[in-house]
C-alpha cells in the first residue's frame, strides 16, 4: 500500500519591483516572493485529477495584482496580504507559506543631496520574511540575509580542543569576519514591522562591534541575547554566521615581519555556527 506522505506546490523566484511615485519623491521596492500551497490536493497526484490545482501562474499574476491592490510597506505585511489571499479565496487550501526577500536600495546622493528618482543598491544584503498562514495560526518571522560584518580588534580564539590532526594556531588577536544570516519570530501583533527591522538589525550590529569575542558561538550567544532583551515582541532568534577566514600571509620569506596586516581573504572552506535562542517557557 503506498500512500502520499507530504505534498505542496507553489511558485518560486517571483520578481517583483514597485515604484511609489510620489509629487517630489519616488521610492523603489524590490522583492523575490516564493510560494507554497498545501491541503487536500492529492487527486492531483494520485489520479491526475487537476480540479483543485490553482495554476502556479495563477499565484504569479497574484503577486502583480495584490502588489498593485495594496500599499507594498514591508515584506512581512505583503507576505501576510498573500498567505491570507490564497487561504481565503481556495477553500480547498490549508496552509500557506509565503517566503519574502527583499532587495535595498537607497536614494543616490548628488553633490550633497539624495536624488528624488536615481537609486543606487545596497550590497548583496537582503531584508527577508517568512509567513505561514492557515484558518487558526499565523507565524511571522523577519530576517536579514548576507548582511557582510568585519572587526579588526577584540576578536580571538584559543584554548581550543586539539587532536593530532589539528594545526591551527591558538590566537588572541584576529579579524573576526562573516556573511550573517539570521531570522526572528514575532509573538506580538500590530507590529511596526519595517521599524522593527531596523531595530533588531541595529542591536545586532551593535553587539557584534563591541563584544570582546573569544569564539564566534561566543559573540553569536551575545548577539541573540541581546536582540531578546532589547525586543520584547521577538519569542526566538536564529542566527548563522559562517566564520570567512582571512589569513596572515608569511613574510618572513622575504624578511618582513607582518603583525596581522597583510591577509588573504579565504571564502571556501569556512567554519559554520548556528544557534536559535529563545525565551525560557
Amino acid at each position: 500500500m503506498i500512500e502520499l506522505a507530504q505534498d505542496s506546490y507553489g511558485k518560486s523566484d517571483i520578481r517583483l519591483m514597485k515604484v511609489r511615485r510620489g509629487p517630489e519623491r519616488h521610492e523603489i521596492v524590490e522583492m523575490t516572493v516564493d510560494i507554497r500551497l498545501t491541503g487536500d490536493l492529492a487527486a492531483g497526484y494520485t489520479d491526475g485529477d487537476n480540479t483543485r490545482v490553482l495554476p502556479t501562474d495563477t499565484m504569479k499574476n497574484t503577486v502583480y495584482a495584490l502588489a498593485k491592490k495594496h500599499p507594498v510597506k514591508s515584506p512581512e505585511q505583503f507576505a501576510s496580504l498573500l498567505a491570507e489571499h490564497f487561504v481565503s479565496s481556495q477553500p480547498q487550501i490549508a496552509e500557506a507559506r509565503v517566503d519574502i526577500s527583499q532587495r535595498l536600495w537607497e536614494h543616490a546622493s548628488v553633490g550633497a543631496s539624495p536624488h528624488p528618482h536615481a537609486f543606487t543598491g545596497v550590497s548583496c544584503e537582503r531584508h527577508t520574511a517568512s509567513v505561514v498562514h492557515s484558518d487558526d495560526n499565523t507565524s511571522i518571522r523577519s530576517g536579514i540575509r548576507d548582511l557582510v560584518l568585519l572587526k579588526s580588534k577584540d576578536s580571538g580564539f584559543s584554548d581550543f580542543l586539539e587532536d593530532e590532526y589539528t594545526t591551527l594556531k591558538p590566537t588572541d588577536d584576529r579579524v573576526l569576519a562573516t556573511r550573517l544570516s539570521a531570522n526572528w519570530l514575532h509573538s506580538g501583533d500590530d507590529v511596526d514591522y519595517a521599524a522593527h527591522h531596523r531595530g533588531v538589525r541595529s542591536t545586532l550590529i551593535d553587539v557584534f562591534a563591541n563584544h570582546e569575542s573569544l569564539s564566534v558561538q561566543h559573540t553569536m550567544y551575545a548577539m541573540g541575547e541581546k536582540a531578546l532583551e532589547e525586543f520584547t515582541g521577538v519569542s526566538e532568534i536564529y542566527l548563522a554566521m559562517p566564520n570567512v577566514h582571512n589569513l596572515v600571509v608569511d613574510l618572513a620569506p622575504f624578511g618582513m615581519d607582518n603583525p596581522h596586516e597583510i591577509l588573504k581573504p579565504i571564502d571556501e572552506p569556512s567554519g559554520h555556527i548556528d544557534a536559535t535562542l529563545r525565551r525560557e517557557r
